[in-house]
């Protein structure tokens, strides 16, 4: 039983990690689509 508690607490970690590390890496992408937009839009006149 012991051993299923540590499992599931260390699961639960793991993948709350993994989802903030996701969403940090989905804005990164994002400010980058941002920044490249911008810069197409200020050299496209």
């Amino acid at each position: 039983m012991t051993r299923l508690i540590a499992l599931l607490v260390f699961a639960s970690t793991l993948g709350l990690t993994a989802c903030h590390t996701v969403a940090g890496a989905g804005q990164d992408i994002s400010k980058s689509g941002q920044a490249i937009t911008n810069s197409a839009e200020r050299h496209s006149d």
